[in-house]
This record gives structure tokens, sequence and C-alpha cells, in this order.
């Protein structure tokens, strides 16, 4: 595994390289939920790119930035194992100038949900992205399911610039007792770790309610409401169709139910695409 900080060294590596490249972006504390992208992406890949890079664009202010864990040694002996072939980990001055050409996300997609709880933050989010992409010249890009508006954005994004890569969605990955991971679990202690369950559990609640007949949303709003009466606080509990509208019945096949939630110092993101 070739290990990158710069990106004429990036373009060096993949001039060493021969077939489709398949990209798994990152900000590092990776766990089972990378590794299930870089192993699809291996699978369906002649070269694997991974990049770890905590971007500072997307975090807001009073936002873990300067606390989001990094574990770079860790992180990159994770890679090798794995069989990535290349991991990119630039700096913030490679990859931002001081005075940025900016992306936005759209005004309704980009600005409900997490972007109404966090504005800005899918700005900063598809701006990376798009600079990673071009960087890459990814045949495919690998993201997780878990953070579905973020994916529907960057597929909106890969659709509206024409670029040349297909985004292939991966689904949640979960520990065994349903809690989806995140590097923010860390935060966690272990009281707060069985608390952090009522997400998951709110989402089952609610798939049991729909498979025993029910559709009406503000019936299932409010038993995932009664699940999460463990959460510190919670954000938002929400029912929508493939394009983050509201709706008021749920039809299989097109509804996706999403809850962000705090539970001690992490802010925690799960969902179930029906």
């Amino acid at each position: 595994m070739e290990i990158v900080r710069t990106i004429e060294a990036l373009q060096e590596a993949k001039q060493r390289q021969q077939g489709s490249i398949g990209f798994v972006p990152t900000m590092g504390a990776l766990h089972e939920g990378h590794l299930s992208l870089i192993r699809q992406a291996r699978a369906e890949n002649e070269v694997v790119i991974v990049s770890i890079f905590v971007n500072p664009t997307q975090f807001l202010e009073g936002e873990d930035l300067d606390a989001y864990p990094r574990r770079e040694a860790a992180d990159a002996k994770i890679c090798d194992v794995a069989g990535v072939d290349v991991l990119f980990m630039p700096t913030i001055d490679q990859m931002y100038e001081s005075d940025e050409l900016c992306i936005g996300a759209p005004a309704k997609r980009g600005y409900t949900l997490e972007g109404a709880k966090r504005p800005g933050h899918f700005d900063g989010m598809l701006q990376i992205v798009m600079k990673l992409l071009n960087l890459t010249g990814a045949t495919r890009a690998y993201f997780g399911k878990k953070d579905a508006q973020q994916l529907a954005l960057i597929q909106q994004m890969v659709r509206t610039y024409f670029l040349p890569v297909e985004i292939v969605p991966c689904p949640i990955v979960r520990d065994a007792d349903g809690l989806a991971l995140s590097s923010r679990n860390t935060y966690l202690d272990a009281d707060e770790r069985q608390r952090a369950l009522c997400l998951s559990r709110s989402l089952k609640a609610a798939t049991d309610l729909i498979a025993s007949g029910t559709r009406d949303v503000t019936t299932i709003r409010t038993r995932m409401l009664e699940v999460l009466a463990l959460a510190d606080r919670v954000e938002y509990v929400a029912i929508v169709d493939r394009a983050f509208l509201p709706i008021e019945t749920v039809e299989i096949g097109g509804t996706i139910l999403l809850v962000a939630a705090w539970i001690g110092r992490p802010r925690l993101i799960d969902n179930v695409w029906l």
C-alpha cells in the first residue's frame, strides 16, 4: 500500500496503477462500517483508493472538529490489511485555498433535516467530495446509507455536474445489538452506549408497525418518539420519500425513516430505507 500526503504524490501513485478505481472517502477513525465499503470497492475494482481527511468546512462552530477521533497509524494498518492500494491523507493546505470557489447545497433538500440543524454542513461536504472525486478519478465511489441525506445530495451533485463516476450506496453496518456503527460511538460511556440503542429500537418499532399494516405517519412517528424517550434530546424524527419530502402515508419501496438524537456528548443518527 502506498501512503501519499500531497496531490502530486497521489497523481504519481495513480499512474502506477491500472484499471477501474474504487474510492472510499473517510474522515478516519475507521470501523467495520468503513471496512464494508472498502471490501465492496476491492471486490468491484482493480484499484482501491481510500482518503482520510477530517474536513473542516463541514463542521459548524461549536461542533467537534478539534475533538474528532484521529487514529492515523491504526487507520493506515487497517487499510493495508484490507488490501487498499493507495491511502491519501492530505493536509488542509493541500485541499483548500485561502479564497475558495464554493459549491452550495440545493435550496430545498440541502436545508431540511440535517441541513436545517446544521446550516452550511452540506456545502462543505459537497465541496470536499467534489475535490476528492476529481483528484482520484474514481470509477466508483462508495458511501454508506446511514448518512442518507448526504448520499442523496452527492448523487444529485454527480448528476448536476455530469461527473463520470458511479455512486454506490452501501448498507448500514450495525453492532450485534443493533447500534449503527459510527466513529462518534467512541464518545459513549457504558450507560450511554445502552441508551443509544433507543435509536435503532425506535426504527425497529416503526418497521414492526408498518409490517402489521400501519401506514399512517403520525401513528408511526408517535411510537418512535415513545421509544426515543431514553435519549437526552431528540433532534428530529422524520418519515420522508426518496426526495426527502414529508409524506403522510408510508409507501413501501419509496420511504425513509430517519432519526437524530443526542446521547450524552455525541449526536447520533440512524435510518431505515423501506
